[in-house]
């Protein structure tokens, strides 16, 4: 085993002191950074049609102020869509928690019989006399208008931010990222930076073009199964099941609760509440455990537990937006570790555990040769 000399010592104390300084930074100015990150994100997925586009004599400023309100315009129809089906559960949502109470109430009984045996124990040995507590001081209360703003602010800002951001990225393209990385970094020169983000941005958008294309079949596929079992607005799940499949493991997860739930409140047979989750259950385990692999291919696969655990850490740190860029940020890093001098260890670390099972399968190598964006690729 490799010892580590004295005089190496300082320099790794200073490596986690830095790394500790600015993973307390990120925690801190979590609002401030979120912003900028998303849009970082959301300029390497959108700037292959930028980059297209600026080929073919487009300016950048202008195919990115129409790329960005064409996303706009989608994400905004898309809403107005589903608005209706959604504020109609909303509405529900009393009704709705009665029946599933109903329904647990064997369940719920026992619970609280427990409760009481419990309450009773701690009566027993409670003083039999507490000091009464006194009656918390009035706070003057805001009117809902300052209160919704209050609350609103944030958000809008942060949404502005994240817009400008991500236009100015476009703007300036992959050169000027490379420029930025290049002058925070001594040792790495404008070029070879310039064809890392290339790298970059070419993995996290094929691996995001490929991730939408699943979880757009994914969709439909649950908005049929959910139709097929009389689910009220099926495609309202199908929405669900798509969205949060960008989320690994947790996504399916929360759709499988979701449907769960929902068909428990909406049939009164077990054996349909089952049929539901089961049906679901066989969709997502297909789609994550067949589809997925051959589609989106080993190259991009990173170790299950790093990307748990990336999950948890950035959900720890960003909430949501931590989840958000998790993964990404690990595909990014294998593919800098691939075009890196000293990468392979870190590779082989971020790697899964059977590299090398599914190669020799006939229907991988089928599906690998046969994608328009495999061509030009290794495998």
């Amino acid at each position: 085993m490799k010892k580590t000399s004295a005089s190496s010592w300082p320099i790794v104390a200073a490596k986690v002191i830095v790394g500790g300084t600015i993973a307390a930074v990120l925690y801190v100015a979590h609002a401030a950074f979120i912003p900028v990150f998303l849009a970082l994100l959301l300029s390497l997925i959108l700037s292959g049609p930028v980059e297209a586009l600026h080929k073919r004599g487009v300016p950048r400023a202008l195919s990115a102020a129409a790329i960005v309100l064409l996303g706009l315009s989608v994400a905004a129809g898309a809403g107005a869509s589903f608005w209706a089906p959604a504020q109609d559960w909303y509405v529900k949502a009393p009704k709705t928690m009665a029946t599933i109470k109903a329904k647990v109430k064997p369940i719920a009984a026992i619970m609280n019989r427990f409760d009481d045996l419990r309450h009773n124990a701690t009566a027993l040995v409670s003083p039999a006399n507490e000091p009464a507590t006194s009656a918390p001081p009035s706070v003057p209360t805001k009117s809902a208008p300052v209160l919704l703003w209050d609350a609103a602010l944030p958000s809008v800002v942060a949404l502005v931010t994240f817009l400008i951001v991500t236009v100015f990225l476009l703007t300036g393209g992959p050169p000027m990222l490379a420029r930025m990385t290049a002058a925070f970094v001594d040792d790495l020169k404008a070029s070879h930076a310039l064809k890392l983000i290339e790298k970059i941005r070419d993995e996290v958008g094929h691996f995001y073009l490929t991730t939408t294309s699943i979880n757009v079949g994914l969709g439909v596929v649950t908005s049929l199964a959910m139709w097929a079992w009389g689910m009220p607005t099926p495609y309202l799940w199908g929405l669900v099941a798509a969205i949060l499949n960008y989320i690994p493991y947790l996504g399916a997860a929360s759709t499988l609760i979701t449907v769960t739930l929902v068909a428990a409140t909406s049939f009164d047979t077990l054996g349909q509440v089952i049929g539901v989750a089961a049906t679901y259950l066989c969709i997502a385990t297909t789609e994550g455990q067949i589809v997925q692999p051959l589609l989106v291919g080993r190259r991009l696969e990173v170790n299950p537990l790093l990307i748990f655990l990336g999950l948890w850490f950035g959900g720890l740190f960003w909430g949501i937006a931590g989840i958000i860029l998790a993964t990404p940020a690990l595909v990014a890093l294998k593919v800098f570790a691939e075009h890196s001098e000293h990468g392979k260890s870190l590779l082989e670390f971020l790697g899964p555990n059977d590299q090398d099972s599914a190669r020799g399968t006939p229907l991988y190598r089928f599906v690998r040769n046969s994608r328009p964006f495999a061509r030009g690729r290794s495998a």
